[in-house]
């Protein structure tokens, strides 16, 4: 999917009525999406995830303090309840219901991206039963679907996604690994969707407070 060059003219007709704070947001968004696209055409499945990920970063990442700093799973929570309630031709839901069903049905059935799954294998002498966890979160999922709670199913997707990510960032996967390949694969289709039509809402919605970026531009 080649969403930047849509995304940047759209940008460069409307970026006069956008507040400072969001103009800086999508600017930095687009540059990181336009390098994810490029790892795409390489055929770098995994350059293109981390790419993908800084431009979500760019997208939701809020303004901190030193005695109040929100995690930043809680902060890309907060971010995907102001995305969903601007969906209101349900682009979303529909990418979660339908395009990207099977996938996120493997990412849920996937322990090596679960959390408590590496907590415990770190730890094998603590309590942790990271399986109950496990099954537990594959039925919150489930329900989710049922429900048509969309802002829960981002929820739980980009968990399984952040540990991906951390795998990657952290060093601990090996660069273009047939090991972690399906999820990988998986997690950059996903993000390569979603993030521009993250960017999209929000340039749809300039009114709606998107936050401070944590690192403003400093004259």
């Amino acid at each position: 999917m080649q969403a930047f060059d849509d995304l940047k003219a759209k940008q460069r007709r409307l970026r006069e009525g956008f507040p400072e704070a969001l103009s800086l947001r999508v600017h930095r968004a687009l540059s990181w999406l336009t390098r994810a696209e490029q790892e795409r055409a390489r055929g770098d499945r995994d350059g293109e995830f981390i790419f993908l990920w800084i431009a979500f970063n760019a997208a939701y990442a809020g303004e901190q303090t030193e005695s109040d700093q929100p995690s930043e799973r809680s902060a890309y929570i907060d971010y995907f309840q102001s995305l969903v309630s601007v969906d209101s031709s349900w682009v979303i839901h529909d990418a979660l219901w339908s395009k990207f069903s099977g996938p996120i049905r493997s990412l849920l059935d996937n322990r090596y991206i679960y959390g408590p799954f590496w907590r415990a294998k770190n730890n094998p002498t603590g309590a942790l039963n990271w399986e109950t966890g496990f099954e537990a979160s594959k039925r919150s999922a489930l329900a989710a679907l049922g429900r048509t709670d969309v802002r829960a199913i981002l929820e739980i997707v980009f968990d399984r996604l952040y540990v991906l990510r951390n795998q990657i960032v952290h060093g601990g996967a090996t660069w273009s690994s047939s090991v972690n390949r399906d999820q990988i694969v998986d997690g950059a289709n996903i993000m390569g969707f979603l993030v521009p039509t993250f960017i999209d809402l929000m340039m749809d919605n300039p009114g709606l407070d998107w936050g401070r970026p944590y690192y403003p531009v400093v004259e």
